[in-house]
């Protein structure tokens, strides 16, 4: 028997991802197979097919978030049986603890690492994480990444509270997660965007403040006017170079910028002083532990939060899945269904 995936390859459209196919794999001594429901995709799969020397050349299977079922438990595997609802954590190695160098090479999807975008995958038993059971395949297949990325950032590190006020980039995964996040801790959600249809969108979710910043270009000027030259909490700072400058002169005193995004590129310089005069910190955050995902996940059930899901693609239009996150069009999470 044959299961279907696909690898980033070159074509002549540049590297895309292209259907293929391999045997079914067994299960190995305490690890779990996991025949995988759906996937969805990220700002990261867009930057590795920039970098086909660094994934294309391997032919890689990409893609590092889904769900799915236990189709199989390796030997010594106690903890699982077939048929349990799981999610995928964006590192195989991260379990809990302090995070170390070495686990990048464990994320799932990158140049070390095959990723998910397949129908079955195996996993190390003690990494593998439950399904929200008020989650759909597709929705639960959102969170590996995004979610956890925004928990971290949040709560984790930011410590978010009631009353703070939190500063969002855009209205991609990420961000969204975080307002949402944000909302159920009753903080108060600043988002910026170029779309005022996605503005409004953002605000039935409970955004309290709306900045267009292609009308408002100086948008740091307008969150210090609306928070009465305070200030924010919390930047989510997902833009890089051309966003970091207003972002610390958005924050507040004492406040957190939580370093995540290169959608403008890589390499900002960070006004030093400003970080120093404000009592400011700032955080670079880079996905989760599976810890981290198990908190985000009682928190997710307790407050009955659904992920926002833009689209959902066939998984043999996997491809034009990629095409919809590049045209930047979405709102919230892209998915794959892989059981189509």
């Amino acid at each position: 028997m044959h299961m279907r995936l696909y690898r980033l390859k070159h074509t002549e459209n540049g590297v895309r991802p292209v259907l293929d196919e391999a045997p079914d794999p067994s299960p190995v001594p305490d690890e779990v197979l996991v025949k995988i429901q759906a996937a969805s995709l990220n700002y990261r799969d867009l930057l590795l097919l920039g970098d086909p020397a660094m994934t294309a050349a391997a032919g890689r299977v990409p893609l590092s978030d889904a769900a799915g079922l236990v189709a199989a438990v390796g030997k010594g595997v106690a903890d699982w049986k077939e048929g349990d609802p799981v999610c995928i954590p964006f590192f195989r190695d991260w379990i809990g603890g302090i995070f170390r160098n070495d686990y990048m090479r464990s994320a799932f999807g990158g140049p070390n690492t095959e990723g998910v975008l397949q129908d079955y995958v195996s996993v190390p038993a003690g990494s593998l994480i439950a399904k929200p059971v008020h989650l759909s395949f597709e929705e639960a297949a959102t969170l590996p990444c995004a979610a956890v990325t925004a928990w971290q950032a949040l709560m984790v590190r930011g410590h978010l509270r009631k009353g703070d006020t939190v500063l969002v980039q855009g209205t991609g995964g990420v961000a969204l997660f975080a307002l949402q996040f944000a909302v159920a801790r009753e903080a108060q959600v600043i988002i910026i965007s170029s779309s005022d249809e996605k503005l409004s969108r953002a605000r039935k979710l409970g955004a309290s403040e709306l900045i267009n910043y292609v009308r408002t270009p100086d948008w740091d000027e307008a969150v210090n006017t609306v928070t009465h030259g305070d200030g924010v909490s919390h930047v989510l700072e997902l833009g890089g170079p051309e966003t970091y400058p207003r972002s610390i002169k958005s924050i507040g005193a004492g406040g957190h910028i939580a370093q995540i995004g290169v959608l403008t590129g890589f390499g900002p310089r960070p006004d030093i002083d400003r970080i120093r005069s404000t009592n400011a910190s700032i955080d670079g955050i880079t996905v989760g532990s599976g810890d981290h995902f198990r908190e985000m996940n009682a928190f997710l059930t307790q407050q009955e939060i659904h992920p926002v899901i833009d689209r959902i693609f066939p998984f043999e239009q996997a491809g034009e899945a990629y095409d919809y996150l590049q045209s930047a069009n979405h709102f919230g999470k892209i998915v794959v269904n892989v059981s189509s």
